[in-house]
């Protein structure tokens, strides 16, 4: 099964369309921000593959979705999330928005990351590759001039496309099972 989360009006043949909104196509009408409380309409493992296209930064709380997500997930499921760059101005226009989302920000859906605290997390995610889509201004600068450019200005990288895979069962706390993903500038 394919998921499309928080599809919109952007309905996918072959995927279940999830929104929370019944609108056109939309198959399952579900609160994201309800997670906690209230679980997907879906069973354990069922999922195989997922998409969130510019959902992350409109849920306040994100990671009782994404455990939510981990349970409806197979092990080594595939979830791919776009979503504007936190240092840019899309990431700040969109009074829907409620969070800014960097390179940095998807490990904190893996459990290694909580190695010293516990916020009652349980899903786990590796972040394989998170590509940057760079302005097309930067296009003709080497790699580290980008690289200085997205750590000291706004608006250089579009759009963030993050390639996760669910763990399952969950790993340890533990800080020495941090990954590094491969990073890519388009």
């Amino acid at each position: 099964m394919k998921l499309n989360v928080g599809c919109g009006r952007n309905t996918l043949a072959g995927w279940l369309n999830l929104d929370s909104q019944a609108l056109p196509g939309v198959d399952i009408v579900a609160d994201l921000d309800a997670c906690a409380a209230t679980p997907l309409p879906l069973a354990d493992g069922s999922v195989e593959e997922f998409l969130l296209s510019h959902v992350l930064e409109h849920i306040p709380k994100v990671l009782p979705m994404m455990q939510e997500l981990h349970r409806v997930a197979r092990h080594d499921a595939r979830m791919v999330i776009r979503v504007p760059h936190g240092a840019s101005d899309d990431a700040f226009e969109d009074p829907t928005h409620v969070r800014q989302l960097f390179h940095g920000s998807f490990g904190y859906f893996s459990q290694p990351y909580y190695w010293r605290a516990d916020y009652g997390y349980r899903g786990d995610w590796i972040t394989d590759r998170i590509e940057l889509t760079v302005a097309q201004r930067l296009r003709g600068l080497t790699h580290e001039q980008i690289w200085e450019c997205i750590q000291s200005q706004r608006n250089v990288v579009v759009e963030m496309v993050a390639h996760l895979r669910a763990v399952k069962p969950a790993r340890m706390p533990l800080r020495d099972l941090q990954n590094v993903p491969q990073i890519v500038l388009v």
